[in-house]
């Protein structure tokens, strides 16, 4: 189902866009070189990961959408998150493409085929993103691709990240799990099929946010 203003979904990609630079640069918790090369990959990643995005869109279907740009850019913003304070504009332009690619694939095909519930993408685009992301910082983060971190040893670290990120879904699967079923048995989880045609605005609130 495609957003109902995408207008809004391009101001509000927007903001967050600005606000990475706040989330990531800010991390280092100082006004340094660290902190700036941090906001400069984090605008890379997200403009190398939309072209790649719209490029597929391109390919496969005949022309790029405004959504698919929103959606690309987000995915390379949340790939260059665990990264950012570690590679340069190398690796953030590696990075960017292939979290352009893995996210499209991963909120598209790979969700039609689990026939997951996932309206924003969230699994496709800031998981997958991540995932790509937490493993490729192991690679550029070495002074050999551009990085900053002179004593990592990248096979090494490949495992460390491997380890972080089995244990990431692991606790954030049980954990979700746990969470759900409490909701689920108390509130329930899913609404109708007629109220989700209906809209939840009209279905539960009685009102509705454009009345054309």
């Amino acid at each position: 189902m495609p957003p109902h203003n995408m207008t809004m979904c391009l101001a509000g990609t927007a903001m967050l866009w600005v606000g990475w630079f706040g989330f990531n640069g800010g991390s280092a918790l100082a006004a340094n070189g660290t902190a700036a090369m941090a906001i400069v990959v984090t605008h890379i990643s997200p403009c190398v990961a939309a072209l790649v995005w719209l490029l597929i869109e391109w390919f496969k279907i005949g022309k790029p959408s405004a959504l698919g740009f929103a959606t690309g850019a987000i995915a390379g913003l949340a790939a260059i998150t665990p990264a950012a304070g570690f590679v340069g504009p190398v690796g953030a332009v590696v990075i960017g493409s292939i979290s352009g690619a893995v996210c499209y694939v991963a909120a598209t095909s790979l969700k039609r085929a689990f026939k997951y519930d996932d309206a924003l993408d969230v699994v496709g685009v800031h998981g997958a993103g991540g995932l790509v992301g937490s493993l490729l910082v192991a690679i550029f983060a070495s002074p050999h691709f551009g990085g900053f971190k002179d004593d990592v040893v990248i096979v090494r670290q490949l495992g460390v990240q491997l380890a972080a990120i089995v244990f990431t879904i692991f606790y954030c699967g049980i954990a979700s799990v746990i969470i759900l079923k409490s909701l689920g048995a108390v509130t329930g989880l899913r609404v109708s099929a007629e109220h989700e045609e209906v809209g939840l605005d009209l279905a539960s609130h009685g009102e509705v946010g454009y009345d054309l």
